[in-house]
């Protein structure tokens, strides 16, 4: 049977983003990689013939209950809880209301043919759903609790015990998990002990249509306000402690520190095109790194120009054009699942400095298309960028390889690879039968 069809016509596939809408803009709030994902995801596995619907919770009362994205894919607005923007901490007390709508609303047209969750809170209700479609339930997880703990930044507390105790209860329930690297299925069966047989390695993909290198040289930069000696290097992505933007600045001053005569203090830009993680306490972010600039002597002096520009998050095209304006991408995140900013990046032909963690080992070809960093040291951060500032042609040869690097990671290749594991937990769930782990306790 042909994998991309179900026996009633174009299979109907679930993507259930709970906690944040896949419409929203990266880079704020609780929305970053994984809101790229599921949107490329869904449009790939349309264009494959599959029937998606993106499953989100709605967080405003003008939001319409189902909005169209293009032909085949659409974002569905669940009723569940308070119509406005929860903290994360709340929402593990709305996810069982959201499971409970969807599946009292699906009762009419029988569900769908697969649920994939993607992140623990979306599992929570992706059992529920799974269960009453006796559907396949596939899961990403996207980040992991335990994984971060491992790698906590600096006064960073660790993850809460519900979301640990709601990963292995998603993991136990999965007919199929679907990880970005070999690192995260390793961590997957060692971590959670999830049934290898379960688990596959389905990269992400980027999109190659918006990311792409600039037909132009140099023709970015007038129109962002950048000057063609600047030495620009670019950090994009949500601000938290997580993903390290305090290490580009400490790595930033380490250089201008090395060099007194002052000639790169006036060409050295740091943009920092990102949103504050979350709300309350998270949404200080810009200004705590703001502080941290003057702290460090990077804010304008007599003289001179403001080192660090704090921006807000970009839709795809901008930040296209950031990507290419930048000599180097910057990515010190201290764990990361996959990282789409260094493909992102990579694709519009700039080198890429990122931290040997995770996915990034995987995104970034070390040495040939840009420099892994084997932690947060800012001394070992400035070593690398300065070595690529200081390097035009090096910084030509790698940035050619990366664009050539990521056009090897497509949606289209991600969807037919996602579609695969769909045929096969819907398969092993036939042979497991409703041995799933009872659900509402864990939704509650």
């Amino acid at each position: 049977m042909d994998v991309a069809r179900s026996r009633r016509g174009p299979r109907r596939v679930a993507l259930v983003s709970a906690h944040t809408s896949p419409l929203a803009q990266a880079g704020t709030g609780d929305a970053g990689g994984l809101n790229t994902y599921v949107v490329g995801l869904a449009r790939a596995l349309a264009a494959r013939g599959d029937q998606v619907d993106l499953l989100t919770r709605a967080t405003a009362p003008d939001q319409p209950p189902v909005v169209p994205v293009e032909a085949g894919v659409r974002v569905r607005h669940v009723p569940a809880g308070p119509l406005r923007e929860v903290e994360k901490e709340e929402l593990p007390g709305l996810v069982g209301a959201m499971a409970d709508h969807l599946v009292a609303d699906a009762a009419a047209d029988g569900g769908y043919d697969v649920v994939h969750s993607h992140y623990w809170l979306s599992g929570q209700v992706g059992r529920r759903l799974a269960a009453a479609w006796h559907a396949p339930l596939v899961h990403s997880m996207h980040t992991m609790a335990l994984v971060k703990d491992l790698h906590r930044g600096p006064g960073q507390a660790r993850e809460p015990q519900v979301r640990v105790s709601g990963e292995r209860a998603v993991v136990a329930a999965s007919d199929g998990l679907v990880a970005s690297t070999a690192d995260e299925a390793r961590e997957l069966v060692e971590l959670y002990g999830a049934d290898p047989a379960r688990v596959a390695v389905v990269p992400p993909g980027v999109d190659l249509s918006a990311f792409s290198p600039s037909p132009v040289e140099g023709g970015e930069r007038a129109a962002l306000g950048l000057r063609p000696e600047d030495r620009v290097l670019l950090f994009a992505g949500r601000l938290q402690p997580l993903k390290g933007p305090d290490v580009l600045l400490r790595a930033a001053a380490e250089l201008l520190a090395r060099r007194p005569d002052g000639a790169l203090r006036g060409s050295l830009v740091v943009a920092v095109v990102g949103g504050p993680s979350g709300r309350g306490t998270g949404q200080r972010a810009r200004e705590d790194l703001r502080a941290l600039a003057g702290r460090l002597g990077l804010a304008g002096r007599a003289g001179h120009r403001d080192v660090v520009r704090l921006l807000d998050p970009q839709p795809a095209p901008e930040l296209a054009r950031w990507y290419r304006a930048a000599d180097v991408v910057a990515v010190p995140s201290r764990t990361e699942s996959f990282g789409l900013v260094a493909l992102e990046a990579q694709a519009c032909g700039t080198p890429v400095v990122a931290t040997a963690t995770g996915g990034l080992r995987t995104a970034v070809a070390d040495g040939r298309t840009g420099l892994l960093v084997e932690d947060a040291d800012p001394g070992r951060w400035a070593d690398a960028l300065g070595a690529l500032l200081d390097d035009e042609p090096r910084r030509r040869v790698l940035g050619e390889a990366a664009s050539t690097h990521a056009a090897g990671f497509s949606w289209a290749a991600t969807a037919r690879r996602t579609q695969e594991v769909y045929a096969r937990a819907a398969a092993g769930r036939g042979v497991r039968g409703e041995d799933r782990p009872p659900v509402r306790a864990a939704c509650s």
